[in-house]
């Protein structure tokens, strides 16, 4: 009954860890490294009908070169609309428009802006680390209670804690590879 209880405790936490790894990555992708991606509109919301919506889900994104994302809105007036949500984003490109697509040409990063991402693919990388040890401190608390209620042993509670301490690095070292990762690809020219 007790190993019952403390896998499903480690179980849940292995689950919300993955979950906060998935979120860096897509935290990741929308960070653009010189290249056109369609992810890095993701955050973006524009008014659509009176709802916030991605510009995903109001307008086609196609990428027709390397550096360059083409946007053809369904409806002929939710050009300008978008056109402001991309200036007003912290995209860093300003949009050309014919009326009825969207040009965004992405320049090459200047050095400036490639350690500002850097600092941003950190910055990502710290959360998803203090995600992950808030998680493991939840689960570690659960244990204490249930040692406290006399569910399970000092041994089980001890054995436990060991355990979601080599979870807990699992994740953290996932998190730092995936940072390097990025940070090696911002940073090649």
């Amino acid at each position: 009954m007790a190993n019952e209880i403390i896998m499903e405790i480690e179980m849940n936490a292995e689950d919300k860890m993955g979950k906060t790894i998935t979120v860096l990555k897509e935290n990741m992708a929308a960070i653009r490294a010189g290249r056109a991606n369609a992810k890095v509109l993701d955050k973006i919301l524009v008014e659509y009908y009176g709802t916030m919506s991605p510009i995903i889900q109001v307008a086609n994104v196609s990428v027709p070169e390397p550096r360059m994302l083409l946007i053809t809105p369904w409806d002929a007036a939710m050009v300008q609309p978008i056109c402001k949500a991309i200036q007003m984003s912290d995209l860093g490109i300003n949009p050309n428009t014919d009326g009825k697509t969207i040009r965004l040409i992405f320049p090459e990063l200047n050095e400036e802006r490639r350690i500002e991402l850097t600092k941003q693919v950190r910055k990502y990388a710290e959360e998803a680390k203090v995600a992950i040890r808030s998680i493991r401190r939840d689960a570690i608390e659960q244990y204490k209670k249930l040692k406290k209620d006399s569910e399970i042993t000092e041994d089980d509670e001890k054995r436990a804690e060991e355990a979601m301490q080599k979870t807990t690095d699992k994740f953290a070292s996932q998190v730092d590879a995936l940072s390097a990762e990025k940070e090696k690809e911002l940073l090649s020219v």
